[in-house]
């Protein structure tokens, strides 16, 4: 496995591990305080820990080399766990709002203090993991771990949230009690962007849509910077879990060999694999040039 992958990975079991143990931190401490937000806040929290799990078991099976039946390699199965997440983060928002409105409509008890300073703590560790996550995903351009990150910082804005709620609830006393309900719907809408944000891109990758055009002009000047390419005609390029394939066409000197073209196209190739290592390959069609 490559160590892009490995890092990937590890830090997506982190996750899973600090995701479980605020989880059940939280929903014990929201049932025993009373706190309708922090009970959200822990389904969300659970749905983390799914998340997580999904994000792992994509980049696994992201990792494993090409084969007969998969000759671009199992790369999509990232963005299909990117597609997932998006998809449960958006069915725990459906989840809490549901159970936010129903709550909205019955007395409500005031929550414990205690939940409030549950939830600072829960904010201030998956700010955290979110930051080390996200940092992770950047460095190996990873969509699944990417999401899996946002999943965390929209745990942390929850909870933050929550404890918002919790406080107007507290400081308000009678007639604010329902200020935790609010603050659990208002959370909800917050996981429902994140979700449909991470949906939407991971739609993009699964179509093959075009990546940024800054990486496609630097693949071509790459090419280009190969004495005997004349220029690049045409440049496909689609991303496959963590990696980038690459279809081009380029002009060479008419005059050349069979031999020498196919020479030079390799050249390019390597040119472009060497400034860009998360190139997994390249075809090249040679042409030539117009005189």
């Amino acid at each position: 496995m490559e160590p892009r992958a490995k890092a990937g990975i590890r830090a997506t079991l982190l996750g899973m591990a600090v995701s479980g143990l605020l989880a059940t931190v939280k929903l014990v401490a929201g049932i025993i305080g009373h706190s309708h937000a922090l009970v959200a806040d822990a389904v969300e929290s659970f749905s983390d820990l799914f998340s997580s799990a999904i994000v792992w078991g994509g980049l696994t099976l992201s990792a494993k080399p090409p084969d007969d039946d998969h000759p671009y390699g199992h790369g999509k199965a990232e963005s299909l766990a990117a597609l997932a997440v998006g998809l449960m983060l958006i069915g725990a928002a459906i989840g809490i709002a549901v159970q936010a409105i129903r709550e909205i409509l019955v007395p409500q008890r005031a929550p414990a203090l205690m939940t409030f300073f549950v939830l600072i703590g829960v904010v201030i560790v998956k700010e955290l993991l979110f930051r080390f996550s996200n940092r992770v995903a950047a460095g190996i351009d990873s969509l699944a771990l990417r999401a899996d990150a946002w999943h965390h910082r929209s745990d942390a804005i929850t909870s933050l949230i929550a404890a918002i709620g919790i406080s107007i609830s507290l400081i308000g006393g009678e007639g604010y009690e329902s200020a935790d309900v609010w603050a659990a719907l208002l959370a909800s809408g917050v996981i429902a962007f994140n979700g449909s944000r991470f949906l939407h891109q991971a739609t993009l990758e699964l179509m093959d849509t075009r990546p940024d055009p800054q990486l496609i002009s630097n693949i071509s000047l790459a090419a280009t910077s190969v004495a005997g390419v004349r220029t690049v005609e045409k440049v496909l390029v689609r991303k496959v879990g963590m990696n980038y394939w690459v279809d081009m066409h380029i002009e060479v000197d008419g005059e050349l060999t069979v031999y020498e073209g196919h020479e030079l196209a390799h050249r390019a190739k390597d040119a472009i694999q060497n400034k860009h290592p998360n190139v997994a390959d390249v075809t090249i069609h040679v042409e030539p040039a117009r005189n």
